[in-house]
């Protein structure tokens, strides 16, 4: 079946992608989830705004090849630098710190739950913002997230090291769910910046910005902080975090998406959720009950449907 003009449509490109390929999208959403769970680990060591430096400064030696513009690629615009910028101020910058301090506040689990909203929160922006009609299945799924979210929040937290005060852990779910929205922005305006600018230049770019917004506060707690207390272990962690966070998942999910239509593609986004909480349950220590059960399948439930691709041939 193709599409019309003769190009292969979306259900023939998903059939004929190579199985890394599926492969490297999984991964990606995989490593994703596993850095959520595990910077509660980070955050009990590292202040947010000196962990935020820390990983965006790393990040940037690591990407500094990526900086350069391809030959035949465009200059920037001056809307595209407005547009990086904003890019990196709600989806770096202010995602992290409402990640990290959100993390801090509850459990790995629950931010597994919350960030499974980001398809949803997705749809729901571009709807607001660039007039793309959300379908019925899209709408139940921003219904699911909503309701795992709920659930969630209401839910009480067995004994447990995941325990928080309630009023903590209500600021903690509220700060993940800027997170989310921040997410969300970021990828409504990448689809504008795209059209002229490179996947791997938009990361870099935007990575520097985020560094440059970071510094002054990062630069002042680097200060009175003492280096000497931190272990090997969370220097290694620290270090994957950075390098998962802004280079690895990013080369994975653009691999996965040359072979991968991006419908299709989006719904291995379910694997943020699965591995948050299995960092939270099986690292942490976590307690996961009744309750939060039926949050997390909501959640996975809001996932599918949002990112679920219509195979459908076209009339």
């Amino acid at each position: 079946m193709t599409a019309q003009g003769g190009a292969p449509s979306p259900a023939a490109r998903a059939a004929h992608a190579p199985w890394w390929a599926y492969a490297s999208l999984a991964a990606s959403m995989t490593l994703v989830g596993s850095y959520v769970g595990l910077s509660k680990l980070l955050v009990a060591v590292f202040p947010v705004f000196l962990l935020a430096w820390l990983r965006f400064g790393i990040a940037a030696v690591a990407m500094l090849g990526w900086l350069r513009r391809a030959p035949g690629d465009p200059p920037l615009s001056a809307r595209d630098r407005k547009l990086l910028f904003w890019e990196s101020f709600l989806g770096n910058f202010m995602f992290s710190i409402c990640m990290l301090f959100g993390v801090a506040l509850t459990s790995a689990l629950a931010a597994g739950v919350i960030m499974a909203a980001i398809p949803a929160a997705v749809a729901l922006l571009s709807w607001l913002t660039l007039g793309e009609r959300i379908a019925r299945r899209v709408a139940l799924g921003i219904a699911c997230a909503m309701a795992g979210i709920a659930l969630l929040s209401l839910t009480r937290s067995p004994a447990g090291p995941a325990v928080t005060e309630s009023g903590t852990r209500w600021l903690g779910n509220l700060l993940l769910i800027g997170a989310v929205l921040c997410e969300a922005s970021y990828v409504v305006i990448g689809k504008q910046l795209t059209a002229n600018v490179s996947a791997k230049r938009i990361s870099a770019l935007v990575n520097l910005w985020g560094l440059a917004l970071v510094t002054p506060m990062g630069l002042w707690m680097a200060l009175s902080f003492d280096f000497g207390t931190v272990s090997s272990a969370m220097w290694a962690l620290l270090l994957f975090y950075a390098l998962a966070a802004s280079t690895v998942t990013v080369w994975l999910w653009m691999t996965g998406l040359k072979h991968v239509p991006a419908a299709a593609a989006g719904v291995y986004s379910v694997m943020l959720p699965v591995s948050a909480a299995a960092v939270g349950v099986l690292v942490l220590g976590e307690s996961f009950g009744a309750a939060h059960g039926v949050a997390f399948v909501l959640a996975l439930a809001g996932v599918v449907l949002a990112t679920r691709p219509d195979l459908r041939p076209p009339p």
